[in-house]
């Protein structure tokens, strides 16, 4: 699967790096992806053999980090309620993770219809991950 992705990017002139993460089977980069031109991990869960992810990281702020560092775990937990409600909402599957110092809200759209895995779904789904992280960044704008 990963041979053919990576000839998929290559077709479209994308440009792409490969990633270590021991949780995948394989991870890529795609450094200016979809509409949005945002960088885009597409990578196999070592855990779920033939499903694709493709997804985009959203950075908080200094000052939204620093509100969400100040939270109690009450807090916490309604914020990220409120993500995942919001992500729910646009049928975006979500997760806050810890990277680089940073707090990330990671936006995804999962693929596991093997045989309906080619080069279009692919593109497709890089495209709503840029939508998806576009509309995640302005809800957080503006509500946090």
């Amino acid at each position: 699967m990963r041979d053919n992705i990576e000839r998929w990017l290559i077709h479209e002139g994308l440009s792409f790096q490969e990633m270590k993460n021991p949780e995948n089977t394989f991870q890529i980069l795609v450094k200016h992806a979809g509409k949005y031109g945002i960088p885009t991990e597409i990578f196999e869960p070592k855990s779920q053999p033939g499903v694709i992810v493709i997804g985009a990281k959203v950075i908080l702020k200094d000052n939204q980090i620093a509100r969400y560092l100040g939270f109690t775990e009450d807090e916490k937990e309604k914020f990220e309620r409120r993500v995942a409600e919001y992500c729910n909402s646009i049928q975006a599957i979500n997760r806050i993770v810890t990277e680089d110092g940073k707090q990330k809200v990671g936006v995804f759209v999962v693929l596991d219809d093997k045989e309906n895995i080619n080069q279009q779904t692919v593109l497709d789904a890089i495209n709503k991950a840029s939508e998806l992280h576009e509309k995640t960044s302005r809800f957080l704008m503006k509500t946090f």
